[in-house]
């Protein structure tokens, strides 16, 4: 058994475990931090570092530049009509204000004061479909991605060595929760590179250790109707979009010591999911940024949703139609010329020329098109289909499909309707994906990469193209509830002195700063500000 002492402990290694250290370690060097981190070394920084990076800020200068007339009660209306927030939901949507308050403060000027810049263009999701989303573009890339966010919080860690221990491949078990006194004594884990137990005495512990989304057969268990309408279904195929360490076990080992969880079912999971052509673990899926001008049908090759589906508004209503649908999952039909002018990966692994800061090489793929990308998919990935005759494609499809199989008369109609609606020129289109590609097309962030009214039979464009689309675990909104300092509240609502919960694990803050929906860019925002919370709080007390 290893013993150890600390000041604070911090459970989670992600993006809110990483800042909360940092902030306490700049204000009080000569106390002890231990940082026990689950997974690999080459993991740190969890999902944040596989991440796109993009962040919600409202009013920045990036927004200013480009004319946008932002505000934070702009914002705070748009939240409030995304959300749907509950009754219960008292401690979440006081989180949601007060991060829609200080994100410029406490998120964006810290991080520039960190060396991290954004991209120029400021994108627009969720902009909303049945009830209003982001009224404004919010969503400021950070320049290299989520992995160059980490890249840089980690190197301003290494500069408290004496300060944070950081010891890695350590799972921690319990922790440790004086019920009478409501206070944190420690906490108890495994060495999993040793198999040795270790234990760890400290009066302040920050739990950052993430979601459920890393364990699909937990996430099967929350997939209640609730968020889902009565006649969806359980996707057979449920690919991990999160990582294999989020699997939830700490929320359970509070959950027992009378700790509540907010609405687990609660999640942020994405419509467009394939299997990764290099999987790191068994499951493993990538995002794609689902395809605007592609048509997206189901197993007959009948198409989804009323409207039709079309990504940057709703992604909760993009997942609701698809689980509605035979066998829970979809599929993505274009040609060639649509996929090089539209097709991408949502993250860092895929985005080379954002990722590794190289202005001239991310500016070509956005003018010529990701031509690695598509064949490294086209190649490699299993949910990938290419053929030069409609025929061919169907046939190709009902190949990878079990149970259910593409009428090609059905989806040959569905294609000529569409087809057809755009030979008939702007004036008249009476199609809703067509009239959203000219919404999308207004705005030039996204103009670049949408293409401007584009045929899917037209043979100058092909080979044909079908992708079979699954649905993809990603984020839990749900959570354990804490306060406005981050500190974590029992079933009477009582502060547990000395236990904080931050990120993910906390639903973002409050058990559920997002409520139903996410304007997105939150999640890694809210990571960064309930950590500082976190540690302005711990920091009065040390």
């Amino acid at each position: 058994m290893k013993t150890y002492k600390a000041d604070v402990v911090i459970i989670g290694g992600g993006l809110s475990g990483i800042v909360t250290a940092l902030e306490i370690a700049e204000n009080k060097t000569d106390k002890k931090i231990l940082l026990l981190e689950r997974g690999k070394k080459e993991n740190f920084g969890g999902l944040a570092k596989k991440s796109f990076g993009g962040i919600f800020f409202t009013g920045s200068k990036e927004q200013k530049r480009l004319g946008i007339k932002d505000n934070p009660e702009i914002a705070w209306q748009d939240w409030l009509s995304f959300a749907e927030f509950e009754e219960d939901d008292h401690y979440g949507k006081l989180w949601a204000k007060q991060y829609v308050d200080g994100n410029i403060d406490v998120v964006y000027h810290w991080l520039k004061s960190k060396g991290v810049q954004f991209f120029p263009v400021v994108h627009w999701v969720e902009r909303g479909l049945f009830v209003p989303g982001n009224s404004y573009p919010r969503f400021h890339m950070v320049w290299g991605t989520g992995f160059e966010l980490i890249r840089i919080l980690i190197k301003h860690l290494e500069k408290y060595k004496n300060t944070i221990q950081i010891l890695f491949e350590s799972k921690v078990e319990d922790i440790w929760i004086d019920t009478e006194h409501k206070k944190v004594t420690g906490c108890s884990g495994i060495h999993l590179d040793t198999n040795e137990n270790f234990e760890v005495q400290s009066s302040i512990i920050v739990v950052g250790s993430g979601g459920i989304t890393g364990n699909t057969e937990l996430v099967k268990q929350y997939w209640g109707y609730k968020y889902h309408s009565k006649e969806s279904k359980i996707p057979k195929i449920l690919l991990n979009g999160s990582h294999l360490e989020a699997d939830g076990s700490l929320h359970f080992v509070l959950e027992k010591k009378g700790i509540p969880l907010h609405k687990l079912y609660r999640q942020w999971n994405y419509a467009a999911g394939v299997h990764h052509p290099n999987p790191k673990f068994q499951g493993e899926g990538l995002s794609l940024v689902p395809v605007k001008s592609a048509l997206w049908v189901n197993a007959y090759g009948e198409r989804i949703g009323n409207p039709p589906l079309v990504s940057a508004y709703d992604t909760l209503y993009l997942v609701r139609e698809i689980v509605k649908q035979p066998g829970a999952y979809s599929w993505h039909i274009m040609n060639y010329k649509i996929a090089l002018k539209e097709l991408a990966v949502s993250g860092a692994e895929f985005n080379d020329g954002i990722r590794e800061k190289k202005l001239f090489k991310f500016l070509l793929t956005l003018l010529l098109g990701n031509k690695k990308l598509i064949h490294t998919l086209m190649d490699s990935c299993i949910d990938f289909i290419t053929a030069n005759s409609l025929d061919e494609l169907v046939k190709k499809m009902n190949e990878l499909q079990d149970e259910y199989k593409t009428d090609y008369n059905i989806l040959k109609n569905t294609i000529e309707r569409y087809d057809s609606m755009i030979d008939r020129g702007k004036k008249y289109f009476n199609d809703d994906q067509l009239r959203r590609i000219i919404h999308l097309r207004q705005y030039r962030g996204d103009r670049i990469r949408t293409c401007k009214f584009q045929k899917i039979l037209d043979k100058n464009a092909f080979p044909l193209i079908a992708i079979r689309l699954h649905i993809l675990t990603r984020k839990t909104l749900g959570g354990v509830i804490t306060n406005l300092k981050s500190q974590v509240l029992n079933k009477n609502e009582e502060v547990i002195e000395g236990l904080y919960a931050v990120g993910e694990t906390a639903g973002f803050g409050g058990g559920g700063i997002h409520g139903y929906r996410a304007l997105e860019g939150t999640f890694l925002g809210s990571c960064i500000f309930t950590g500082r919370i976190a540690a302005k709080d711990i920091l009065q007390k040390i």
